[in-house]
């Protein structure tokens, strides 16, 4: 049975890769309905074997994402806040727990929660002319979608201070600089640049790639010593699934492996 999800998140396949396009104009600001819809895809992309990699871009040319609809909170009602906090860490936790890779192609403005979507992605590839900000305390209220964690993870607690206590928009030759974007292009390309690296992940395994994506997340949460130990382990499961058998052989007999994510 085919699912349907919002209108507002285009899902697309080629290949092993799938595109989720924000299509929310004019500045694709989150709903709790997109926010839902981003949980369901990402779930359901995880269920799909085929799938290795997932890029995510706008369908408008000024804007990868602008946040939330500040409409949402003018009355201050503390059920709405709730809902969209936990609908918020809700989707972009999920994002960032997706077993393959994730790629962000941001091609103009990211603001607040627009730039959390992209802080949940595994790369952020990002435009010349674009511009990322966490602007929250600007208007009372704060990132709660992983924009506190996840940028100083990247970037260092000074830079996330400047960011979101001084309100520093920082533009995309700064951001590949302090690290908070991998990629800067020229502007148009952004896309482009994010499926080739996605297509480039259908060279590995992908059972080798989620459990890779496993290691480096767990830094996150446990410590150095902790994660040598399960490096070794997970190397060791490995060799309970096919692919492992298939990359080796393939390499000794020169051929192209054909992974399938078994």
């Amino acid at each position: 049975m085919t699912k349907n999800y919002p209108d507002t998140l285009l899902l697309e396949k080629q290949g092993n890769v799938a595109i989720i396009t924000l299509n929310n104009a004019p500045a694709n600001t989150w709903t709790k309905q997109s926010l839902i819809g981003l949980i369901d895809i990402v779930t359901d992309l995880n269920a799909d074997l085929s799938i290795y990699s997932l890029v995510i871009r706008s369908a408008t040319d000024k804007f990868f994402s602008a946040g939330a609809d500040l409409n949402l909170f003018s009355d201050g009602d503390l059920a709405v806040a709730r809902d969209m906090g936990k609908y918020f860490g809700e989707a972009f936790y999920v994002l960032s727990q997706f077993r393959g890779v994730s790629i962000a192609a941001v091609n103009g403005w990211a603001m607040g929660g627009g730039l959390e979507v992209a802080l949940a992605c595994d790369i952020r590839i990002a435009e010349e002319k674009a511009i990322m900000a966490l602007p929250e305390a600007k208007v009372g209220l704060l990132p709660c979608a992983g924009g506190t964690q996840n940028l100083t993870m990247l970037v260092g607690e000074g830079w996330a201070k400047k960011i979101i206590l001084c309100g520093e928009r920082v533009d995309a030759a700064t951001a590949l600089r302090i690290g908070l974007v991998e990629e800067c292009v020229e502007n148009g390309s952004s896309y482009t640049r994010a499926l080739t690296l996605a297509q480039q992940v259908a060279q590995q395994s992908p059972k080798s790639v989620a459990a890779c994506k496993t290691l480096i997340q767990s830094n996150r949460s446990r410590s150095w010593d902790q994660g040598y130990i399960i490096e070794r382990e997970l190397f060791v499961d490995l060799f309970h699934t096919a692919d492992q058998k298939e990359g080796v052989n393939a390499f000794l007999e020169k051929r192209t492996p054909q992974w399938t994510n078994k």
